[in-house]
């Protein structure tokens, strides 16, 4: 069954089964730049939606994820969902082994419920190629134009395979987004040095740091919210978490310095637990 709930933030993006080695063991877990994005944003107190390939029947690792999320999309077979090989490597450090996209070729714009771009915030996970994102981005902008409103706020993530591999696109994304997420060295990537990083007036760059916590950008505008002690375990999805967590407290009128704060929190909780065990076992403020 779909959940159904009025979404403040609906985020596009896949839902995988992973496959993670971490200090000499291998862990199956459930995973996704767009499942950990959505389930942050449920964790952080948000109405949150996925608009994903949805696996009829549902694997019993992502059971608790339909739970909690009003879960949209393309209707597959379980054999269809993306799947990645992730090795860990400690401080954060990480190694995509192997990564089989599944059916998220049927994730198009054409096919986007109409409520997705009721969201008070629409966030475009990371795909397997910025043009796919792009895609997106056009048809939510189109929406706006329709209706002459600034809503839904468009958010976009990145990873640094999409950086250093389709850097034009990128940009391209990031000059026309409200928002944008990426890490230190998807920053270095795009902007040739961390410190070149800023925004036209009006938008919001997010810069996470690892355990150093995360860089706010507004402008030429740099504020630093700390990091948060965690013991790491595991650190798939943390950005992503960060993501998620910072998009609901916006979508609750905090100011975008307040709702980092809260993300950081939250992200260090996921990278002591494995998987998205911290999100499935955590319920909403």
């Amino acid at each position: 069954m779909v959940k159904q709930i009025a979404a403040d933030v609906f985020v596009i993006g896949t839902a995988s089964l992973d496959v993670l080695h971490l200090a000499g063991q291998k862990v199956a877990a459930a995973g996704g730049a767009g499942l950990y994005t959505a389930l942050a944003a449920h964790c952080a107190g948000a109405g949150a939606g996925l608009f994903a390939p949805r696996p009829e029947p549902m694997p019993e690792p992502l059971q608790p994820v339909a739970e909690r999320l009003h879960w949209l999309g393309p209707v597959i077979t379980p054999d269809r969902l993306p799947r990645l090989e992730i090795e860990h490597h400690g401080g954060g450090q990480a190694t995509l082994r192997q990564a089989r996209w599944g059916a998220e070729e049927e994730l198009i714009p054409d096919t986007m419920p109409a409520e997705i771009a009721q969201a008070r915030i629409v966030h475009l996970a990371a795909l397997s190629t910025a043009q796919r994102q792009l895609d997106f981005l056009n048809n939510l902008k189109a929406h706006r134009a329709d209706v002459n409103l600034q809503r839904p706020l468009i958010s976009v993530g990145t990873y640094a395979r999409l950086v250093y591999g389709d850097a034009g696109r990128v940009r391209r994304l990031f000059a026309q987004a409200d928002l944008f997420f990426m890490n230190e060295n998807e920053a270095n990537g795009l902007f040739g040095r961390l410190d070149r990083a800023k925004t036209r007036s009006e938008a919001l760059l997010f810069v996470t740091l690892g355990q150093a916590g995360a860089l706010v950008i507004e402008g030429k505008k740099v504020t630093h919210v700390p990091g948060h002690p965690a013991t790491e375990l595991d650190p798939t999805g943390a950005g992503d978490t960060f993501c998620g967590a910072t998009l609901a407290g916006l979508a609750r009128g905090e100011s975008a310095t307040t709702a980092a704060r809260r993300a950081v929190i939250l992200a260090a909780e996921v990278v002591g637990a494995v998987g998205a065990e911290a999100l499935l076992g955590r319920p909403p403020p």
